[in-house]
């Protein structure tokens, strides 16, 4: 059960390693770009690539969906960025139940969001981790755990990728220490835990009365949806990418409320490709 392309690898790695997988779940196709043409989620695209029946219920919560997991007597369920929460009567159906592979180290950054805040809040590590699923939002208990280092500059879509390969080695590990008999399970302690709601657009305005990392951590943390914003002539210019300076000596150089500055290296206006912020700023009087 997935949907988005962080869960691709995840597919991939279980075709590979050959295990049955009688069908795939992901959410409804949904209408994008400016004819808004109904296009598939990647993990559907990835399954007919393989052959792999695609099922796409509105919920989970109706009797024919749960129909149809029944007559598929899976063993196993793999969950990864589904988008849809699994009833207990979902949870109870495989007996091995049902294992999360999650974008954060449990039980920090539960939620919808846990790479984007992670660089949002300037953290220094996240990972992947996966549980044992139950009926709370990624409340289970931990059965693996891989942490990961976050570059100073890494924005949350590169550390969307680097996570979502990474996902796939932690799972197929789960699931050999699984068949192995060897997997064991960590209650998390629930005293510890964030949270990691959606994103929205009304994150996007940058301030910078904030410290200069912590508008840096903006802009990486927004990078690629919704994307930070600022104020340019009157109208907003999304920031793709920045760095943090000490001292400035250009009109790219923007001072923040501990004195420091930021660079803006790349940016967007509205219809228009992004640019280096010298590219930006050649041929106008800032």
């Amino acid at each position: 059960m997935g949907t988005p392309q962080f869960a691709v690898p995840c597919l991939q790695a279980l075709i590979a390693a050959r295990h049955d997988i009688p069908a795939v779940f992901c959410q409804p196709d949904k209408p994008q770009g400016r004819r808004m043409q109904l296009t598939p989620p990647p993990v559907k695209a990835c399954a007919l690539e393989h052959g792999i029946p695609v099922l796409q219920p509105a919920t989970l919560r109706d009797d024919s969906a749960i129909a149809q997991l029944r007559d598929l007597a899976p063993e196993l369920i793999v969950v990864v960025a589904y988008g849809k929460i699994l009833p207990q009567t979902v949870l109870d159906i495989p007996p091995h139940g049902c294992i999360n592979v999650h974008a954060s180290l449990l039980p920090k950054y539960r939620g919808a969001g846990p790479i984007q805040w992670a660089v949002l809040n300037g953290e220094p590590e996240t990972g992947i981790t996966t549980q044992q699923m139950d009926a709370g939002i990624d409340t289970g208990d931990i059965l693996e755990m891989d942490k990961y280092t976050i570059p100073d500059d890494m924005t949350a879509s590169e550390l969307h990728d680097r996570l979502s390969e990474l996902g796939a080695g932690t799972l197929m590990r789960t699931i050999a220490r699984l068949q192995q008999g060897t997997l064991t399970r960590t209650p998390q302690d629930h005293t510890q835990a964030t949270h990691a709601p959606m994103l929205s657009r009304d994150m996007s305005p940058m301030d910078f009365t904030r410290a200069a990392q912590q508008v840096h951590n903006h802009v990486r943390g927004l990078n690629a949806w919704p994307g930070a914003t600022m104020d340019f002539e009157g109208t907003p210019l999304k920031v793709h990418k920045t760095c943090v300076l000490e001292t400035g000596d250009s009109p790219l150089h923007i001072p923040c409320g501990d004195g420091k500055f930021v660079e803006l290296l790349q940016v967007q206006q509205a219809g228009k490709k992004a640019m280096t912020g010298e590219d930006f700023l050649r041929g106008r009087r800032v």
